[in-house]
């Protein structure tokens, strides 16, 4: 069974260190890589897209709200026109760098508020889908298992990619438990590589409450802005490949090839 690690990187900015981001990109198989609208800049990209090329690790666009003072994750209420030019503009600015180094963009994942807002509005999901499908047909679009983005994708047919997260917990519904609660997050690297392999055995998303969803699983996401991010990877990359599970960039899965 194949599986993928990808990790939301770039990340540089007041919130946020990416000093263990070459580190990370050892271990990890695609980068969900900033494009300078909640973090990130040209420097922090360029240098991102030339490690993850040396470790074969797959590039991808993660856009956001242009909100670098919140990190992205303030959720704002835009009209379609303009969540389909943050859309654009943050792909082609880093397709732009990544063209640079011989490389492309072959992914998609939007970050923070974006993303959680998505999952939830079935007619935001449908933007979003649409943009990034018009963008580039080939593109593979990195979404929540389960979540409206997931759904609104598999109308179009696009390439999907679903993905669980191995350091957050699930609310019942699906959904992430908040940050804003005590519970959001799993800090324990030995939690979270038995989170995550009972999940991608079972192809079910683990609830903090015990009950468990039936669900698509492709990628495991790895935040890289946590302290034991770092401790974490490894551990769920070693856990998985002891399990007999082949890990693959997402560009490289045989689901997209």
């Amino acid at each position: 069974m194949e599986i993928n690690i990808n990790c939301d990187l770039g990340e540089k900015s007041k919130h946020h260190s990416n000093i263990n981001d070459p580190k990370l990109l050892q271990i990890v198989n695609s980068a969900n890589i900033a494009c300078g609208y909640h973090a990130g800049d040209e420097e922090t990209m360029n240098n991102t897209i030339l490690i993850s090329k040396a470790n074969g690790v797959s590039i991808g666009a993660h856009p956001s709200f242009n909100d670098p003072e919140n990190f992205g994750r303030k959720r704002l209420n835009l009209s379609k026109n303009e969540i389909e030019k943050l859309i654009k503009d943050q792909y082609e600015i880093l397709q732009i760098i990544a063209e640079k180094h011989g490389e492309s963009v072959t992914h998609m994942k939007p970050h923070g508020a974006l993303n959680n807002m998505a999952c939830e509005d079935i007619n935001l999901a449908t933007i979003l889908a649409n943009v990034i499908y018009n963008l580039n047909k080939d593109l593979i679009y990195l979404v929540p298992t389960g979540s409206k983005m997931e759904k609104a994708a598999k109308k179009l047919n696009m390439k999907i990619a679903c993905e669980i997260f191995a350091d957050r917990n699930y609310e019942d519904d699906g959904n992430l438990v908040s940050r804003s609660k005590a519970n959001a997050l799993i800090t324990d690297p030995h939690v979270a590589k038995k989170h995550v392999l009972f999940m991608v055995k079972n192809q079910t998303i683990n609830c903090y409450s015990g009950k468990q969803i039936p669900c698509e699983i492709d990628s495991v996401c790895i935040h890289g802005d946590n302290k034991s991010s770092l401790n974490t990877a490894q551990t769920i990359r070693e856990n998985l490949l002891s399990n007999d599970l082949s890990l693959k960039s997402l560009n490289q899965m045989k689901k997209f090839n």
